[in-house]
């Protein structure tokens, strides 16, 4: 049987974690340490960096990390790394000194770092080079204008799983979870299938076409934040089951869900997602028209040609796939790789349509969805009230 795909950057997984004894020792510890205060962001990673899904990183990053990894996409030592991972704080008192870190929105102790550095970083710049865009409508970069005034440099030891396990069960899976599922599978070509969003008939087309060259496909869902109108993980997530169990081949394709925010920065976004899915064993990740896009930002294959730009770098490699949708002169499921017939004949499919239309309770035109997924979802959005819903933008597409 071939081996899984190796850790981005290192022989083996780089956990962070604590357990056992060490974990008591350090939590008791950590109490009495100057506390920081971690916003959604933060906290999302320093999970990730817990369970080993930021391998090989040993902490957030120091400014010559940050600012070689805006510049040239790899940390100072050359570790390829597309997007900076930091902390900050408008602290004036810390210093290089350790620091106990906490969930903003629980006041959990979750890690403890040692701060070799407190710097200023120049967030325009940040936002130029991730996001391409410095516009505030962009929630990327409301992140970054939003972080404090310092950022803090070190190693971290990680001494919580943020609520995950006990919220999500068997959805939420580590890294070497992940990989035992794999090997215990017999499977070595894994294709990763990111989403925010339930999946309709063109996202069950890609997972098909993934099929036809890998031993399986992961449907991998972030469970971290998610901007106003995307759908709750959980609904998201029996959406899917119900997908899984109805049209797909019994024991090629399954779910589980990552502890992340979405940065929505387009094509380095694709990339850190191709890297952090290599170290959860995936081979292959499906890269589609706007991967993690918002808006007009990117082209929308930006994120297929940035995989071009960076040569070797990743082991984890894109299936680049095209714009899908029904076509009526097809009767199918195509692409524009396939189809030969104009806009007109064509039922563009993409979440945020969806949204829009099941959240002003309009008619799903035929072929957009399943029947078993639409009623999954109509039935959440009953659940919530009119003036909880939030309008979902729509750029670029059109109906039948």
């Amino acid at each position: 049987m071939s081996e899984l795909v190796p850790p981005h950057g290192n022989k083996d997984l780089k956990p962070l974690a604590l357990e056992d004894d060490a974990l008591t020792t350090e939590l008791e510890k950590a109490k009495s340490l100057p506390k920081i205060t971690c916003s959604s962001r933060e906290f999302g990673d320093v999970i990730m960096l817990g369970i080993g899904g930021f391998t090989p990183l040993d902490g957030f990053m120091t400014k010559l990390d940050w600012q070689s990894v805006c510049g040239n996409m790899t940390t100072s030592n050359g570790t390829f790394w597309p997007i900076p991972i930091t902390l900050s704080t408008d602290d004036e008192d810390i210093k290089e000194e350790e620091v106990a870190l906490v969930n903003s929105n629980t006041d959990e102790i979750i890690a403890t770092m040692f701060v070799t550095e407190k710097y200023t970083i120049d967030k325009e710049y940040e936002c130029e080079m991730v996001y391409k865009t410095t516009e505030m409508e962009h929630p990327g970069v409301v992140m970054v204008m939003e972080q404090g005034k310092y950022n803090l440099g070190g190693p971290i030891k990680v001494l919580s799983d943020g609520g995950y396990p006990e919220k999500y069960g068997d959805l939420y899976m580590t890294p070497t979870e992940t990989r035992d599922y794999f090997k215990d599978k017999g499977w070595s070509t894994i294709a990763a299938f990111q989403t925010r969003n339930p999946m309709h008939m063109s996202h069950e087309y890609l997972v098909n076409i993934a099929l036809e060259t890998c031993d399986g496909v992961m449907i991998h869902s972030t469970l971290g934040e998610l901007k106003p109108g995307d759908i709750p993980a959980e609904v998201r997530s029996e959406a899917i089951s119900t997908l899984i169990d109805n049209y797909f081949v019994e024991n090629t394709v399954f779910q589980s869900g990552y502890p992340l925010d979405m940065r929505y920065a387009g094509p380095r976004e694709a990339l850190l997602h191709a890297l952090f899915r290599q170290n959860y064993g995936c081979s292959h990740l499906i890269v589609g028209r706007d991967h993690a896009g918002i808006g007009d930002y990117y082209g929308p294959f930006d994120a297929h040609n940035i995989f071009d730009e960076i040569g070797g770098a990743l082991l984890t490699q894109p299936l680049k796939l095209d714009w899908s949708f029904w076509c009526y002169k097809c009767a199918d499921i195509t692409s524009m790789d396939i189809c030969p017939h104009s806009n007109e004949d064509r039922l563009l499919l993409s979440g945020s349509k969806l949204r829009y239309l099941l959240s002003e309770n309009l008619e799903v035109p035929e072929n957009f969805s399943r029947v078993e997924v639409l009623t999954i979802l109509r039935k959440y959005y009953a659940s919530i009230k009119k003036d909880e819903k939030v309008n979902v933008e729509l750029k670029g597409h059109s109906a039948r």
